[in-house]
């Protein structure tokens, strides 16, 4: 977790200053998302705020070049978005900086935000049925990790329930102490969640892991983006990883 925390602080560090499209710097909503149709449309994607501006942001500003003209419609978006930045005034005279909300000294700390992650309520966030069902993997395997979301899979938490087992046999399989439940054995167990930081290696990404099992598969799914292809993919190495730990 440190190391995924300094990374991203890392990155935050390289970014010289806030990119006009991409990043939330009025309204908390990019403008790539907010005005996907214009972004899509817009050949001037990469530039910051402040070269914007300079280049030209207002109505006929050389700022705005399109690959098309546009549509009806697409021309009252354009007008709402220029009422929205009519009234935006940038301070020339002060560079960029990132403020960090969580601290009155407006200074990053790993203490606010570990405070911030353990006040937080915790929201269901089920899985979708037909995430299940995957194409690509034996239905042995969907079966299995149909048994874990439900958690009736044979953990020594759930053989302890059952009278099974006495609670000096409830430790985890790995010699780790901690309590054998699903998703400490399988997500965050010292052992096995090195695994899991292999595979976010392999595919060039950095992530913290949610605790609960559901949360975990549905972060996963859409790490990478929303694009159908790449979350059947994604579904795919997930459920391949818990099938071999």
């Amino acid at each position: 977790m440190h190391e995924t925390l300094a990374e991203i602080i890392c990155s935050l560090c390289e970014i010289p200053a806030s990119v006009f499209w991409t990043d939330a710097w009025l309204g908390g909503v990019w403008f790539s998302v907010r005005f996907s149709r214009l972004y899509e449309l817009s050949v001037v994607k990469g530039e910051s705020v402040f070269n914007m501006c300079q280049i030209g942001s207002g109505v006929d500003g050389e700022a705005w070049r399109w690959r098309r003209m546009f549509f009806a419609w697409e021309e009252e978006m354009f007008g709402e978005f220029i009422l929205l930045l009519h009234n935006v005034s940038l301070k020339v005279d002060k560079d960029d900086r990132w403020l960090w909300t969580l601290e009155t000294s407006q200074a990053f700390t790993v203490c606010s935000v570990y405070k911030f992650l353990t006040t937080q309520p915790h929201v269901d966030s089920p899985v979708v049925a037909a995430s299940l069902w995957h194409k690509d993997v034996a239905l042995k395997v969907v079966l299995f990790v149909w048994r874990f979301f439900r958690d009736k899979l044979p953990t020594k938490d759930n053989l302890l329930r059952h009278g099974v087992i006495n609670h000096a046999f409830r430790a985890s399989v790995t010699g780790c102490a901690s309590n054998e439940s699903s998703g400490h054995l399988f997500l965050h167990c010292n052992i096995f969640c090195f695994v899991w930081h292999f595979i976010y290696s392999w595919l060039g990404i950095s992530s913290v892991a949610p605790r609960q099992v559901p949360d975990h598969f549905n972060q996963f799914s859409f790490i990478i983006g929303a694009s159908k292809v790449w979350r059947s993919v994604l579904q795919a190495i997930w459920f391949a990883t818990v099938w071999e730990i």
